[in-house]
């Protein structure tokens, strides 16, 4: 692998590149600096987790250096590169890497995305910013709004640019360039390409340079994929017992649904695991805390949507469950890249029911690999188990275990019960006077020969609702 240290970068952005621990680069890294650097289009297809983030980052910044100054003056820090992304926390993430890469140099960078208030954006905007990194819709309402002007925009980064296509971001995109000048360097970086995506780089893209530094849609060879066959009611007492017998640390755990995902975290709190939840109901402000608290090992499972998939880069997680197959086959391959990033190796095991037949086919189709299905043999459960008290019942029971026994109890022999007042096992007496018939009896018609006489008459009563000939 090459170093860093061979790109030749500016020395504040070498020192940073150093602090942080970088040494060797990535195929995807060593093949688009260089390009980047000499100011070409770059349309970049590399594994998730391969470091795309550096890759278009340090050129972009290397070559915007010429701009750094020290005013104060907002018009001295117009925004001259533009990062797009599909989702806030991969947003976030990218802004956190891009401030720690030009942590030596005079340049400024903001973030802007949705769920949070605008105001501390404007400010920032209004200060002056020469890289922005954001998602589609926020940063319209801030043109919409004259907070921005891209006039001078002279990079473009559209990255998970499939991703922003799949949830219908195109129009937003199509709006937002149209507010960029023509001449500019625009890059596209992906880890799965559609033709959609090619036609997109044809419109926007000025003869690009395609980098393919592994097979379109190619799962990393450092994660090791297995498959379960379970039924439905049982996919979480499989997730429960392959985290306790692996021994699992950590894990993202994928649902397709956000209803699913908060149902099957508190569930997963009942067994007794440190969950936190993450889906698009949540406010920002609970996502952020949530994945920051899964960075800093404070959570074991984080289950989340398909909001978490991509791009996010959290070293040493040694395993991701597909809870739920993805209706998306490309989702599939961005959900285990949470893990075996950086050459490490992970861990992804999806459960299939009856019912993901063809999700599957379209996994195997997409990443050209034969899945092995495994079967998951369910363990004895209690009779008495809705689903969702297993783990407390199973420590009621294991905290009566070191009780005194209890004495056995003859199946044909029930328990004793107190002796009944024989007032209360009496049939009913009426105190009739001795010689007088009861009223009830007086009144009572004579029994029918065909009727029993402990059978009384029906009660003769005016039906409006029938005819009494039918």
């Amino acid at each position: 692998m090459s170093a860093f240290s061979q790109l030749n970068l500016a020395p504040p952005l070498a020192k940073a590149v150093a602090e942080m621990g970088f040494e060797s680069m990535t195929p995807i890294q060593a093949q688009a600096i260089p390009v980047v650097l000499t100011g070409r289009d770059v349309m970049g297809a590399a594994q998730t987790g391969t470091g795309k983030t550096a890759a278009f980052s340090l050129p972009l910044l290397h070559r915007m250096l010429k701009h750094e100054n020290t005013s104060t003056s907002p018009a001295r820090h117009p925004v001259r590169a533009l990062v797009l992304l599909p989702t806030r926390e991969l947003a976030d993430q990218v802004a956190q890497q891009i401030l720690l890469f030009a942590k030596y140099t005079h340049l400024r960078s903001a973030v802007v995305f949705g769920g949070i208030d605008m105001k501390p954006q404007t400010a920032a905007l209004k200060r002056g910013v020469e890289v922005l990194v954001a998602t589609p819709g926020r940063l319209l309402d801030h043109i919409e709004a004259r907070n921005v002007v891209l006039n001078q925009v002279e990079y473009v980064v559209l990255d998970e640019a499939d991703r922003m296509l799949d949830i219908g971001f195109l129009p937003d995109l199509q709006r937002i360039l149209s507010h960029l000048p023509k001449q500019r360097v625009t890059l596209l970086f992906s880890a799965t390409f559609s033709p959609e995506i090619k036609r997109l780089a044809g419109s926007y893209l000025q003869q690009p340079v395609t980098i393919e530094v592994a097979r379109p849609n190619e799962t990393a060879n450092t994660v090791d994929q297995q498959f379960f066959s379970v039924s439905d009611e049982d996919k979480r007492y499989a997730l429960r017992d392959l985290v306790r017998e692996r021994e699992i640390g950590q894990a993202f755990v994928f649902c397709n649904s956000k209803l699913g995902c908060a149902r099957l975290a508190r569930a997963l709190e009942r067994d007794g695991f440190v969950t936190n939840a993450l889906h698009g109901d949540k406010s920002q402000d609970e996502r952020l805390k949530a994945l920051d608290a899964f960075k800093q090992g404070q959570v074991q499972l984080l289950v989340c949507t398909d909001v978490a998939a991509r791009g996010l880069d959290i070293k040493d997680v040694p395993a991701v469950f597909n809870f739920d197959l993805p209706f998306n086959a490309e989702d599939y391959v961005h959900r285990i890249g949470r893990t075996g990033r950086a050459g490490a190796s992970g861990l992804a095991l999806s459960f299939v029911t009856p019912s993901d037949a063809r999700l599957l086919g379209d996994i195997e189709k997409l990443t050209k690999q034969k899945a092995q299905l495994q079967t998951w043999h369910a363990p004895q459960r209690p009779a008495r188990d809705d689903g969702h008290r297993g783990s407390r019942d199973d420590a009621h029971r294991g905290s009566r275990s070191n009780a005194a026994p209890a004495r056995p109890r003859s199946a044909s022999a029930p328990a004793a019960a107190k002796p009944l007042d024989p007032f209360f096992t009496q049939p009913y007496n009426a105190d009739v006077p001795e010689g007088e018939t009861p009223t009830w009896e007086s009144q009572k018609p004579a029994a029918s020969p065909t009727r029993s006489s402990n059978i009384r008459p029906k009660r003769k009563v005016a039906a409006l609702f029938k005819n009494s000939d039918s």
